[in-house]
C-alpha cells in the first residue's frame, strides 16, 4: 500500500526546486527451511510501477497512520511502543514500523505472522482460501485494518518473531526516498502464499544464492539493498542459525546508497565499497556527477582546482593505475606524480590541464611515480620539486629543487606543506593542502591493500613513525596514488597501524611455535601469509623482511643461518 499519512522523519532532499522527503517504510523478508537450505519469498513489480518497476523485492511498503495504533496487538502481545523504537533506536513511533511490515507482509504476500488462541500458527485452510484472499484486497483497499482483520480471523499477531535486520534510506537524488526498516521472519508453515496481481505480477520462495547468480546472468532484476540482503542470507545454512544470528544484532546503522556513474551505467553504490566516502563528498546531492570506478585517461574533479588523472598501467601493484593530481587554474597548474613514462599518460596530463603547466613535485622515485616528469620537459617549462632517491635502484629523478621538510608550496588551488613521510621509500614525500585539510599521500597509504615496504629503501620501523606522525597533522582525507579519495583520516591510519602489528605478532606467534628450531624465510611467509595469490608472494617475502628486521632491531627475534627465531 502506497498511502502515506504517517509522520515524515526529519530529513529532506533537494532536486532542483523540489523537497523530497523521506517516507518511513518497512518490509518483511520472510523465510523458511527448504529441502537445500534457506528458502526467501520474493515478487517481482510491475513494470508499470512507479518505484523500482520489473524487479524482486520482499514485501514491504509505507507506514500509515493507523499501523502506529496500540488496539493492533493483542492481549498476550507483550511489545509496546516503547519497546518497538528502544529496538529500532527512536525516541517513539517504533511500533507503526513493525506493524506496518506484518501489514504488508499479508497484503503483499498472503502471509499472516500471527497465532491462534491455541498457541498453533494460523492455517490458509482455518479462514479457508476465499475468505483469506478476500481479507487481503479488503486490506490492501483501505477497507478495514489490520487490528480487524486479526479479530475477524481470531488470531493475534506474533511480533515476538519479527526480528529487526538492517536500516535502509534511499539514494540522495531520487524522486522518491524511503526510510525503511528491514525485518526478516520464519514464515508459518500453512499458508498459500502469492502475489497480489496488481504491484506485483510473480513471486515464488527461491534460494538466495541462486537468486544471486540469476541476478549476475541479467536474469533477476534486484536494488541493491535486496541484493545485499540475499547476500547476507546465503551465508547461512539453516533458518535457526540465521535467526539466532539476526536475534543478537544490536546498534544497526542506516545504510545510505549513493548513486554513481562508471562503464556499467548509474548504479548504486554502498557504504563498504571502495568510492562510497569519494562519491559521497563530490556529489553530496546524488545529481550523477561521481563514479564508481576509476577509468585511466578520465579525469575527475575531486574539489575546486583539484583534478585526478589516472595513468593505463593496471596491475597487482598498482591497482586501476597511479594517480596524477592536478592542481589549479586557466593562471597555472601544479602537477603531483606525473606517473610512468607512459606518452598517452603525459598526452591526457597536458590535455585535461586548466592552465600551464608550472610545477611538477614528486612524492618518491619509484617507477609508476616520477619517470613521466622527462616526458613532460619536452613539451613544458616547469620547476621539478622533491627528493632524488636516497638508495640505487629506482629512477633518476633528477630535480630542480629538494624542497624542505614542512615547506609549503603555493598553488593556484592553496597551499601544500611538505611532510616527509620515510618507510615506503627514504625519499617519500606527502604534500598537505591546506585550506582543504587533503594529503595527497604518495604511497605512503593506498587504497585496497598495504604499502610493500622493500628494504633496504623501505623501513618498517620508520614507516610506523611517519604513520603516527601523520595523526598530529589536521588532515581531513587522503588522496592516494592509488584508488579512490579515502575518509576519515585518522581512523585510516589507526587501522593501517593496527593491521601492522597484528602482522607482526603473527610473525612472532610463527616463531614461537617453531619449536626450537626456527624458521627460514620460506617457511615464515608460508605461515604468516596464508592466502596469498601467486604473483604477491614476492612483494609479501619483502614486507616480511621488513617486520623482521624491525624485530631484530628490538632484540625480539635472531637470525642464525638462514633462520629466524623467538629471541
Amino acid at each position: 500500500m502506497q498511502s502515506m499519512t504517517a509522520p515524515m522523519p526529519p530529513d529532506a532532499d533537494r532536486i532542483g526546486h523540489a523537497e523530497v522527503a523521506l517516507r518511513p517504510a518497512a518490509l518483511v523478508v520472510p523465510v523458511r527451511q527448504g529441502a537445500r537450505g534457506i528458502e526467501v519469498f520474493m515478487m517481482q513489480r510491475t513494470s508499470r510501477a512507479a518505484f523500482v518497476p520489473g524487479v524482486h523485492v520482499f514485501p514491504g511498503g509505507s507506514v500509515d497512520a493507523a499501523d502506529a495504533d496500540p488496539g493492533t496487538l493483542g492481549p498476550e502481545t507483550d511489545i509496546d511502543d516503547a519497546v518497538a523504537s528502544a529496538r529500532l533506536g527512536l525516541p517513539k513511533g517504533g511500533l507503526g514500523y513493525w506493524i506496518a511490515a506484518l501489514r504488508e507482509c499479508f497484503e503483499e504476500a498472503g502471509l499472516l505472522l500471527a497465532r491462534r488462541p491455541d498457541g498453533e500458527w494460523l492455517r490458509t485452510e482455518d479462514i479457508g482460501l476465499e475468505r483469506w484472499h478476500r481479507a487481503r484486497l479488503d486490506l490492501h483497499a483501505g477497507r478495514s485494518s489490520l487490528a480487524e482483520v486479526c479479530r475477524d480471523f481470531g488470531v493475534e499477531l506474533a511480533l515476538d518473531k519479527l526480528l529487526y535486520l538492517s536500516h535502509w534510506i534511499t539514494p540522495r537524488g531520487q524522486n522518491r526516498r524511503f526510510d525503511t526498516r528491514f525485518f526478516v521472519a520464519e514464515m508459518p508453515p500453512a499458508q498459500v502464499s502469492g502475489h497480489d496481481g496488481s504491484e506485483t505480477v510473480a513471486s515464488a520462495w527461491v534460494d538466495p544464492a541462486r537468486a544471486l547468480e540469476a541476478f549476475r546472468r541479467g536474469e533477476f532484476p534486484l536494488v541493491f539493498a535486496t541484493r545485499t540482503t540475499l547476500e547476507y542470507l546465503s551465508g547461512f545454512a539453516t533458518v535457526d542459525e540465521l535467526l539466532a544470528k539476526v536475534a543478537a544484532l544490536r546498534d544497526i546503522p542506516a545504510i545510505i546508497p549513493r548513486m554513481a556513474r562508471g562503464s556499467r551505467g548509474v548504479q548504486a553504490v554502498g557504504p563498504r565499497e571502495a568510492s562510497y566516502n569519494e562519491i559521497a563528498r563530490i556529489d553530496p546531492e546524488g545529481a550523477g556527477r561521481a563514479y564508481y570506478d576509476i577509468e585511466p585517461g578520465r579525469p575527475v574533479t575531486l574539489a575546486p582546482g583539484v583534478i585526478r588523472l589516472t595513468a593505463p598501467n593496471p596491475g597487482y601493484m598498482t591497482g586501476p593505475g597511479t594517480n596524477t593530481y592536478l592542481l589549479g587554474d586557466a593562471g597555472g597548474v601544479t602537477v603531483i606524480d606525473p606517473g610512468p613514462a607512459l606518452p598517452e599518460h603525459v598526452a591526457a596530463i597536458l590535455a585535461c590541464a586548466p592552465g600551464p603547466i608550472r610545477q611538477v613535485l614528486v612524492t618518491h622515485t619509484h617507477s609508476d611515480h616520477s619517470p613521466a616528469v622527462r616526458l613532460l620537459r619536452e613539451q613544458a617549462d616547469f620547476q621539478a620539486l622533491g627528493w632524488a632517491p636516497r638508495n640505487p635502484g629506482q629512477d633518476d629523478f633528477v630535480p630542480d629543487r629538494e624542497p624542505r621538510e614542512g615547506e609549503r608550496i603555493v598553488t593556484r588551488a592553496g597551499t601544500l606543506r611538505v611532510l616527509h613521510t620515510p618507510g615506503h621509500a627514504a625519499n617519500h614525500l606527502c604534500f598537505l593542502l591546506e585550506e582543504q585539510r587533503l594529503l595527497f599521500t604518495g604511497d605512503h597509504i593506498m587504497q585496497g591493500s598495504t604499502v610493500v615496504i622493500n628494504p633496504p629503501d623501505g623501513d618498517m620501523a620508520v614507516y610506523l613513525s611517519s604513520l603516527e606522525r601523520l595523526l598530529r597533522e589536521p588532515i581531513d582525507w587522503f588522496a592516494p596514488a592509488h584508488g579512490f579519495t579515502m575518509e576519515p583520516a585518522a581512523t585510516i591510519i589507526r587501522e593501517l597501524i593496527d593491521h601492522r602489528l597484528r602482522r607482526e605478532a603473527l610473525v612472532l606467534k610463527a616463531l614461537e611455535n617453531a619449536a626450537g628450531g626456527g624458521l627460514d624465510a620460506d617457511a615464515l611467509l608460508a605461515r604468516v601469509y596464508t592466502q596469498l595469490a601467486p604473483p604477491l608472494k614476492p612483494v609479501a617475502a619483502r614486507s616480511l623482511r621488513a617486520h623482521l628486521l624491525k624485530l631484530r632491531q628490538e632484540g625480539r627475534v635472531r637470525l642464525e643461518d638462514e633462520r629466524w627465531y623467538a629471541a
